[in-house]
């Protein structure tokens, strides 16, 4: 009896705690790929207010 109880009881929680870890890596996939766009994204921003500013362009007009 206590080794049925046991059982059911690691069958039943298993796909729970499973299905958490899956949908924790996705996001943390989601959220790691965020944030290394925003961060290229921000760079080339830079480097093209620097060029803009180095060829004395207003990027106004």
């Amino acid at each position: 009896m206590p080794e049925d109880f046991w059982g059911n009881a690691i069958f039943s929680v298993t796909p729970t705690i499973l299905l958490g870890l899956i949908f924790w890596f996705a996001m943390r996939a989601i959220i790691r790929a965020d944030r290394a766009e925003r961060q290229t994204y921000s760079q080339i921003e830079a480097e093209e207010r620097a060029r803009l500013e180095k060829l004395g362009a207003d990027p106004h007009e």
